[in-house]
């Protein structure tokens, strides 16, 4: 069996955190969300991956390279061209219309190949999931979750007859004209023949477009139900439901990075927590290179990333903190997602931290710690005044 791993959207329901990143590039515990599913892959004998790539492609490039550290061999097909100004102008050809250009270049639809969205975590039997799907002799599979009904509007909607014939494919339909609550995890199984219905050069979805022809046609699409753990990062809100669900050990074989240094706390290499009058309650990773300061309190489930900053007085509660992220002297953080130049609420509500003042936020780069006049957002308390702290090291730990 071969893979494909679904990599040129650009994520525009998970700004701002991937403003700078490709979606499959977002980090779960120090590493792309990608990296597990190429290692999930490897687990089930897969060893010839194709990505496409279109958005900040060069990221997921450098990352994986050939694919020679994960004991696979990964291929890219770029979406794009390269516009009158000798620029590479990313434009994804959708999900099936990637396909079709990879099998046109090089044939590698040759076999079964599983073809999976490159922003979820899975725990999915692959194999279980072919054998099923060489038994009933599809021509596609798609794999299915029950979802809330509130949610099907999220999700492409698969309807079946009572044996998991596909008769209707919805693509993210309106609650009221849902006619199923089983939806796309974004995880597939095609043979050859499939992707001979794929129109060349032109854009064309998987959901929106090859079901659905498949589904008109009475073709043997067929839908598998299976219980497995599909974590999805769709939106912002998404994300932080996975750390929370990630940190708190919810997820099976996801292990917190770093060394346990107390019960339910792991931290990174050469990080210092000063213990004087610190509260820490996990689970929490403190990512390596990090400062917190005596007096400080941080509450998990909680991620602070490499590098970051925790001031006297700041409170960090069931938060995210990418990467070089200073909390300043006595503010409070709970529940929000810090990202470079960005905070972000559980909600999905969004500020430039550079454009707003008064956050307590800063890059951990800068020596300065400068605070600016406050004034209020959703998510954040601020102090009314400032104080000086003087750091005073107490026993550290890392």
């Amino acid at each position: 069996m071969k893979a494909m791993i679904l990599a040129a959207g650009k994520g525009t329901r998970v700004r701002p955190l991937t403003y700078e990143l490709p979606k499959p590039m977002i980090p779960i515990l120090d590493k792309p969300v990608m990296a597990y599913i190429v290692e999930h892959l490897v687990k089930h004998g897969v060893r010839d991956i194709m990505v496409n790539v279109s958005y900040l492609h060069e990221s997921i490039e450098s990352y994986f390279g050939e694919g020679h550290q994960f004991g696979v061999q990964i291929g890219y097909s770029f979406e794009g061209y390269v516009d009158d100004k000798g620029e590479v102008v990313p434009q994804a050809l959708g999900s099936a219309g990637g396909m079709k250009k990879i099998q046109e270049f090089g044939n590698f639809f040759d076999e079964t190949t599983i073809v999976l969205c490159g922003d979820a975590l899975i725990d999915l039997d692959l194999n279980a999931a072919l054998a099923e799907h060489r038994s009933k002799g599809a021509l596609a599979s798609v794999i299915t979750n029950e979802v809330p009904w509130d949610k099907v509007s999220d999700y492409g909607v698969v309807v079946t007859d009572e044996n998991g014939r596909v008769v209707n494919f919805q693509e993210k339909p309106k609650r009221e004209d849902a006619r199923s609550n089983f939806a796309s995890t974004g995880i597939y199984l095609f043979e050859p023949e499939a992707i001979d219905l794929i129109p060349p050069g032109q854009v064309f979805d998987i959901g929106s477009d090859l079901f659905p022809l498949m589904a008109e046609k009475g073709l043997p699409f067929y839908a598998q139900n299976r219980s497995f753990n599909w974590l999805d990062i769709g939106s912002v809100t998404d994300y932080w439901s996975v750390l929370q669900g990630v940190m708190a050990g919810d997820v099976k074989n996801l292990e917190v990075p770093g060394r346990q240094v107390r019960d339910g706390l792991w931290v990174g290499l050469n990080t210092r927590i000063e213990w004087e009058g610190t509260t820490i309650e996990g689970p929490v990773y403190i990512g390596s290179g990090c400062h917190i300061e005596a007096g400080s309190t941080i509450v998990g489930p909680t991620w602070i990333g490499h590098g970051s900053h925790i001031c006297s007085g700041a409170e960090v509660t069931r938060s995210i903190l990418f990467e070089y992220t200073r909390v300043l002297e006595d503010v409070s953080l709970h529940e929000m997602i810090v990202c470079k130049d960005y905070s972000v609420n559980r909600e999905g509500e969004m500020h430039r931290l550079s454009e707003v003042r008064g956050l307590g936020l800063n890059n951990a780069r800068d020596r300065r710690r400068e605070r600016r006049p406050a004034s209020g957002i959703t998510g954040m308390q601020l102090p009314e005044a400032t104080t000086t702290m003087t750091s005073v090291a107490g026993d550290a730990t890392a």
